[in-house]
């Protein structure tokens, strides 16, 4: 154990982010996101849902400064879900990190190629639809 580590990032994922250089982006899925199809380096948090361990990564995960570093996967044209929990997460970026510069909508497809190419994807149990997050990581200052 150690202090001031918040209990929900595993060492696995500590690892993780740990060996991540600026630029390297980090997906976070929902429960129905294809981690395991997309890429070899899936931390599995099931059970726990994307508000909490967004919060609890930005206490040690910079976000980039100099690019966009935050994304959601956009809604399909015509489909009717709500989506709340994106002004929860507005929320807890704003208060995580003051480099927080707002997501910004990636299409669906074009979503799941990028999270081929990141660093690592968390797998959690989220049930929220549309509740999948990348982060670009920045530099400690």
């Amino acid at each position: 154990m150690l202090k001031n580590i918040p209990s929900i990032l595993s060492p696995e994922l500590l690892k993780v982010i740990m060996e991540m250089g600026h630029g390297d982006e980090l997906v976070i899925g929902d429960g129905n996101f294809p981690a395991a199809s997309l890429n070899d380096r899936v931390i599995r948090l099931d059970g726990h849902g994307i508000e909490r361990v967004l919060e609890a990564l930005l206490t040690l995960f910079p976000l980039d400064t100099y690019a966009p570093n935050a994304f959601l996967m956009e809604k399909v044209a015509g489909d009717s879900v709500e989506t709340p929990i994106w002004q929860s997460y507005e929320k807890i970026a704003k208060e995580g990190d003051r480099g927080f510069k707002g997501f910004d909508l990636i299409e669906r497809f074009a979503f799941y190629e990028r999270s081929r190419k990141a660093y690592a994807i968390i797998a959690t149990g989220e049930t929220s639809l549309y509740a999948n997050i990348i982060l670009k990581k920045g530099v400690v200052v």
